[in-house]
């Protein structure tokens, strides 16, 4: 997995977990204001951007190897991760099963309550997938995840390089992820955040995260659909700067 690391090798750890179809790009906000007094670890999940030739298999295959990662990179420094949607449930299992190499989570729009009848979303995925490849495709989508004009070619790149069978394993371990039953048992501090114009679903699952986690603090984001860091990012930075000063 490619990772990409920014800042003082010793200063306190942020991993930053990008999201479905896009890649380690969606960061570089963050990463500009964070890098000066931290040292910020971005990769692009299997299968995504720099690792593109890298499948994704599934989420616990992918936290396995985010925890070795932590392990060589920040040895002994538990980290602030930062998660969004996939990199979001990525977030909340590498905290239940590896509490000692997090300190802290965000949570940005976790989908937490598995939906029925994925065989039948996925099958219409996979008759769809050859479109991802297309350009006025791959524009329709950003349009849903609020990508600026100036990363746009970096989504269109990043989009139309995913595979099929990282696409259908991603959206597969997406669509039916439930939290793990050691997430109640978190010492850390978490934040969870969804946008109050996400679907219904998505504000639910982030009253199940914060409900299932003791001392955790829930915010709903007036003005926000699915796609908080790019759709806010001045406003997103300063609240992960908030919490980071705070820990």
């Amino acid at each position: 997995m490619f990772l990409a690391s920014h800042g003082p090798r010793d200063a306190p750890p942020v991993l930053l977990l990008h999201g479905g179809g896009v890649a380690g790009w969606m960061w570089d906000s963050l990463k500009e204001r964070l890098r000066t007094d931290y040292a910020v670890l971005i990769p692009d999940l299997p299968g995504h951007g720099r690792s593109a030739d890298e499948p994704y298999v599934s989420h616990a295959a992918t936290v396995d190897e985010l925890a070795r990662m932590l392990a060589e990179a920040a040895p002994g420094r538990p980290a602030t991760v930062v998660g969004f949607s996939l990199g979001a449930q990525l977030a909340i299992q590498l905290a239940s099963e590896h509490p000692d190499f997090v300190a802290q989570v965000i949570v940005v729009s976790a989908q937490a309550e598995p939906l029925p009848l994925t065989g039948l979303t996925l099958a219409m995925l996979s008759a769809s997938a050859p479109l991802a490849r297309k350009r006025w495709f791959a524009r329709l989508q950003a349009r849903q995840l609020f990508i600026p004009p100036h990363l746009m070619e970096d989504y269109i790149t990043t989009s139309t390089g995913i595979t099929k069978a990282t696409l259908l394993a991603a959206v597969g371990a997406n669509l039916r992820f439930t939290l793990p039953g050691t997430w109640p048992a978190f010492p850390g501090r978490a934040l969870v955040l969804a946008g109050r114009r996400e679907r219904r679903l998505m504000r639910d699952s982030a009253r199940a995260i914060h409900g299932a986690l003791p001392g955790s603090e829930l915010e709903i984001v007036d003005d926000s659909g699915h796609g908080i860091p790019l759709q806010r990012p001045v406003w997103f930075t300063d609240r992960v700067a908030e919490l980071l000063r705070r820990g």
